[in-house]
């Protein structure tokens, strides 16, 4: 399906869409996490700096909606400005093995023989240094942060974009459109951007929103490990981390940042099914 068919089809798309219970759950949880960072940014219940041991692991109440931690900062205001970092690193991370990964499927289809076989080869050992993995190896020579993080993520994602990218287009050249392009003339370049990449954009679509969810689940786990997000800036799987240590006193401090990250990657999870049964024209 082409850009200017994907045009044409809106309408019909969002008529499906409305109708589609996993798109239209996704896309509301999605739009949550979404609104929550962007609200974090106008307003919060409390400054989430400001330490106040008096008011150290209150319960729940109309003062402060999801209690307090350990350190006396309310948790609704944790978990509000926690959501920047989650979308941030998703959208850098992914953004980088989007582009880059892209960039390589679609010259490794293109010029296949010796290049493809690079191509991929690079990619199945980039495939073997897991997020986490890298940004161990990234910590120990620059310390950790969450820029390191964003880097670990994103090269993490290239490979995956890669081969995606280049089975796509591979199914796209053999089509007979491209092949009477090729008899026209026309280049390889020319041909990529005109019809190979228009017509494989509803699968990087797709890919990018659960890459998006991964992203988000890698960024909690390096701020549990303490190689992501630092203090004080706030951060879901941090809290996470400081909320082991207090299970049996206020085992609500877990559950509180546990469930945004769960809901948050079902809804992108859900958002990506749709979109691929959506988007997937023998599926209309």
């Amino acid at each position: 399906m082409t850009a200017a068919a994907l045009s044409s089809a809106a309408p019909g798309f969002w008529f499906r869409a409305r109708r589609h219970p996993g798109f239209v759950i996704g896309g509301v949880l999605s739009l949550l996490l979404v609104l929550a960072a962007l609200v974090s940014y106008l307003w919060t219940p409390y400054s989430v700096f400001d330490v106040d041991m008096d008011a150290k692991l209150l319960p729940p109440s109309g003062q402060h909606w999801l209690g307090t931690d350990a350190f006396g900062r309310d948790v609704a205001s944790l978990l509000l400005v926690g959501a920047r970092a989650s979308i941030l690193v998703g959208v850098i991370a992914v953004g980088i093995g989007l582009l880059a990964g892209t960039a390589l499927g679609l010259l490794a289809s293109a010029r296949r023989s010796w290049v493809e076989e690079l191509i991929m080869r690079v990619s199945d050992f980039g495939l073997a240094f897991p997020a986490i993995l890298t940004a161990i190896m990234l910590t120990a020579v620059y310390g950790p942060g969450i820029v390191n993080a964003i880097i670990a993520i994103g090269i993490y994602n290239i490979p995956t974009f890669a081969r995606i990218t280049r089975a796509a287009a591979n199914a796209t050249w053999s089509r007979d459109y491209v092949l009477a392009a090729r008899a026209s003339g026309k280049g390889a370049w020319a041909i990529t951007w005109q019809h190979v990449l228009p017509n494989i954009l509803p699968i990087l679509i797709v890919q990018t929103t659960i890459r998006f969810a991964i992203a988000i689940l890698a960024e909690a786990a390096l701020s549990y490990l303490g190689l992501g997000t630092q203090p004080p800036q706030p951060s879901w799987g941090r809290m996470l981390a400081e909320a082991q240590t207090l299970m049996f006193q206020a085992p609500l401090l877990a559950v509180w940042p546990g469930l945004a990250i769960a809901l948050a990657v079902l809804g992108l999870n859900l958002l990506g099914d749709g979109l691929r049964d959506l988007l997937d024209p023998r599926l209309e």
